[in-house]
């Protein structure tokens, strides 16, 4: 059995073999009036994540790991099924949170908690990406607000790490945003677009502040209440 350590007896106790999924977050509110929240990631997905994600190969692949097949071949039905049916399984073994990010009810990205730990760890990391053509609105901050709200008092973890590139800032500031503080940087950390990259290293604890990262950008006014 996995223990979830959580001093917040006020907080929802998480499923300790499925913590957090599946379920849908909050609904929050940008500033002008869109909705945004997350929910499961579904097979019916396929259609509209291969039509965003090859229309935005352009944003996408200099910031996502190396496909060595090609951006096409990737994002075919053949490789959804093979990636699906892997979070899918991650996912009832509580290792993996798959989450759409939803815009008005539409599907414009994702987020992902993985490589959960729990125990004596007590961690995962954080990911996402957002469609370029809702960027600027404040979605990538509320989504990944959501997320972390999500993992910290849903799924249980007490440590949520990041990374970005330093050609990618407005990531950087996404991140900061919600509240992650750099630890360090990663040389030659991943491989993407077809060579090694470098990283800054963030990260954020459950008891780094007392409010939730929602709650924190509602006071910054990046949401409404």
């Amino acid at each position: 059995m996995l223990h979830v350590f959580n001093d917040d007896r006020s907080r929802p106790q998480p499923h300790f073999r499925h913590p957090g999924w599946p379920e849908s977050t909050r609904q929050v509110t940008l500033p002008e009036g869109g909705a945004v929240r997350l929910r499961p990631l579904r097979r019916r997905d396929y259609a509209v994540w291969a039509k965003l994600r090859l229309k935005d190969v352009e944003h996408l692949r200099p910031v996502e790991p190396t496909v060595p097949a090609g951006w096409e071949s990737a994002h075919t039905r053949s490789a959804w099924w093979e990636s699906y049916g892997y979070l899918k399984s991650a996912a009832r073994r509580g290792v993996v949170v798959p989450m759409v990010i939803e815009l008005d009810g539409r599907f414009v990205g994702q987020v992902t908690v993985g490589n959960i730990q729990h125990g004596g760890i007590s961690d995962a990391w954080i990911g996402y990406w957002v469609f370029s053509g809702v960027t600027g609105r404040g979605v990538a901050s509320a989504a990944c607000a959501l997320g972390v709200d999500h993992a910290f008092r849903r799924i249980g973890l007490h440590r949520l790490t990041a990374t970005y590139l330093p050609s990618n800032p407005a990531s950087g500031r996404v991140l900061g945003h919600c509240g992650f503080r750099k630890e360090g940087f990663l040389r030659r950390n991943l491989h993407i677009d077809g060579r090694w990259m470098d990283h800054h290293f963030v990260a954020l604890l459950a008891d780094d502040y007392a409010a939730s990262a929602v709650e924190r950008l509602i006071r910054a006014g990046r949401l409404q209440r």
